[in-house]
C-alpha cells in the first residue's frame, strides 16, 4: 500500500558524496520503519541504514557508519541518504522500503519489509 520511489543515484570517483532520496506516499498507520537496502547481482540485499520514526532512532551498518547519513523530511515525506567517502564496495542498486512499527524488528533485516521501491543505482569508480 505504501508507495515509494528512489532518485539521486549516478557514478562518482572514490571519496565523492551522492544524496539519495526516496519519496513516500500512503501511509496508513503511525509509525513505521523507513530503510534503506543496497543489492549486487547475485548477492544478498544487504540493509544500510534505517529509521523508526516514532522516536526518530537510526540503525547503520557497520560498513557504512561515520560516513552515511539517514535522515527524513517530515512534512513532504522524504527519506534521504547523505553518503560521503563512497568507495567503490558501494557500488550496488539501492532500495528504500517500509515497513508498519506493529511489532519490534531487526530494522536492518530485509525480510522485515514488504514496501519496496524500484531501486537507483550507484556506481563508485575511478
Amino acid at each position: 500500500q505504501v508507495q515509494l520511489v528512489e532518485s539521486g543515484g549516478g557514478s562518482v570517483q572514490p571519496g565523492g558524496s551522492l544524496r539519495l532520496s526516496c519519496s513516500a506516499s500512503g501511509f496508513t498507520y503511525y509509525n513505521y520503519f523507513m530503510a534503506w537496502f543496497r543489492q549486487v547481482p547475485g548477492e544478498e540485499r544487504e540493509g544500510v541504514a534505517a529509521v523508526f520514526t516514532g522516536v526518530d532512532s537510526t540503525y547503520y551498518a557497520d560498513s557504512v557508519k561515520g560516513r552515511f547519513t539517514i535522515s527524513r523530511d517530515n512534512i513532504k515525506n522524504i527519506l534521504y541518504l547523505q553518503m560521503n567517502s563512497l568507495k567503490p564496495e558501494d557500488t550496488a542498486t539501492y532500495y528504500c522500503a517500509a515497513a508498519p512499527a506493529l511489532r519490534s524488528i531487526q530494522p536492518l533485516d530485509a525480510s522485515e519489509y514488504n514496501d519496496w521501491g524500484q531501486g537507483t543505482q550507484v556506481t563508485v569508480s575511478s
